[in-house]
């Protein structure tokens, strides 16, 4: 992609400078076509990745008899953010900078009901060639110190584009439901403690992560008991 952080006139922008141009569209961003084109595209980046997921909805469902998904969430980082998080890894503010340096502008969570499934679903991702796998942090295998427990992957999606064929890459955070609830309720309390959370409720908040885990474990050992005895009633012609 050749980008740039320069008006029509030459003249460089700042963080805020460009951070109102940004938000306001419209004419005044005239000279910044790219940096009005890029939420749009991240936004077609997501709707070609959630149409992918919903195919393989379909068929899973279709091979396997079940659909492993429970619920996808998807949404783009508001300009504010994306700036700042600019500012704080030290990123000049260039339109090259923020699609290379920033990997989580387009964001997509994807909730399972099992762990199993998650793991199924990213062993399948990483078979297709409409879509590459740059990146994988597994928080299931190794969770956080506070308990969070989730498995994040950067991919690159291809849009095919008037001028060409563009890469655009998105996060996917893939949870099981009771990982979902516990990072809920977490954001939820650190927003409200404005992140200034006293050391007994990082405490607790680190043994419900337990509770979570062993809540998941427990499920999926209902459903393998349920399948088998569903499995042995099939058998018995009863």
């Amino acid at each position: 992609m050749s980008l740039s952080n320069e008006t029509g006139n030459g003249l460089q922008l700042g963080p805020m400078e460009l951070k109102q141009l940004w938000e306001s569209g419209g004419d005044q961003l005239a000279g910044l076509e790219t940096w009005r084109q890029l939420p749009m595209m991240y936004q077609m980046a997501l709707d070609e990745l959630q149409n992918k997921i919903k195919l393989i909805q379909t068929e899973w469902k279709h091979r396997q008899g079940y659909n492993p998904i429970e619920h996808i969430k998807t949404r783009i980082k508001e300009p504010a953010s994306i700036l700042a998080k600019m500012q704080r890894k030290g990123l000049a503010m260039t339109p090259d900078n923020l699609v290379g340096g920033i990997h989580d502008i387009a964001g997509m969570r994807i909730v399972c009901a099992f762990v199993k499934d998650i793991y199924s679903l990213v062993g399948h991702l990483q078979t297709r060639d409409d879509l590459n796998i740059l990146e994988i942090k597994d928080y299931i295998a190794e969770p956080k110190p506070n308990g969070y427990q989730s498995l994040h992957l950067i991919v690159s999606v291809p849009l095919i584009l008037m001028e060409g064929p563009e890469w655009i890459k998105v996060e996917i955070q893939l949870r099981t439901l009771a990982m979902d609830f516990w990072a809920s309720m977490e954001h939820i309390l650190f927003y409200k403690y404005d992140k200034q959370v006293p050391a007994h409720v990082i405490k607790e908040l680190t043994e419900a992560a337990r509770a979570a885990d062993e809540l998941d474990k427990k499920m999926l050992g209902l459903r393998k008991e349920i399948i088998a005895l569903s499995e042995g009633t099939a058998g018995s012609g009863k």
